[in-house]
């Protein structure tokens, strides 16, 4: 069983690094549309390709947040994500990034249906109320989750234990 578990561990932990790999690609490819936007002049179709960059590095973030978020709990910390205070401090620490990428890309995609093709702005409604719907959701969880976090004080106070060794 501990051979599997470490197996599991190692899977975490390349999964992290591929995550990482991604993010910086993603930011890699950011900064030249970025370049390639503001070399070819300043205007109307500059700015839609710098939205577009930042859209990018939206999900950069989503990338890096998602691989120090499965290299913590996965591979430092050795976490099993199975009582209440886990399974809370794991999906906020993942959905705050979604929600936010959501967000920023419902945003890029309003401003490229603005610009391009008002045809295109019911889908980027649709990704702006899915990131709200998201909030939502995950405040509800927040909410519905206190009581049984309250069955487990120990559980929180380890949790603050190990945050302060990261630290």
């Amino acid at each position: 069983m501990k051979l599997l578990m470490r197996v599991i561990s190692l899977t975490h932990a390349v999964m992290a690094v591929l995550f990482v790999g991604g993010g910086l690609l993603l930011i890699l490819m950011a900064i030249h549309m970025a370049w390639t936007a503001v070399a070819t002049g300043i205007g109307e179709a500059a700015s839609q390709k710098i939205i577009e960059a930042i859209g990018l590095l939206a999900a950069a973030v989503v990338a890096l947040q998602i691989a120090q978020t499965v290299a913590e709990e996965e591979v430092v910390r050795a976490a099993h994500v199975s009582g209440p205070t886990r399974v809370r401090r794991f999906l906020s620490r993942f959905l705050v990034v979604l929600v936010v990428a959501l967000a920023i890309e419902g945003l890029v995609a309003t401003f490229r249906g603005v610009h391009e093709n008002l045809a295109q702005l019911p889908y980027a409604a649709s990704i702006v109320a899915a990131a709200a719907l998201l909030l939502a959701g995950w405040g509800l969880f927040i909410k519905l989750n206190v009581p049984a976090e309250k069955l487990e004080p120990e559980a929180m106070e380890e949790a603050k234990r190990e945050d302060r060794k990261l630290a």
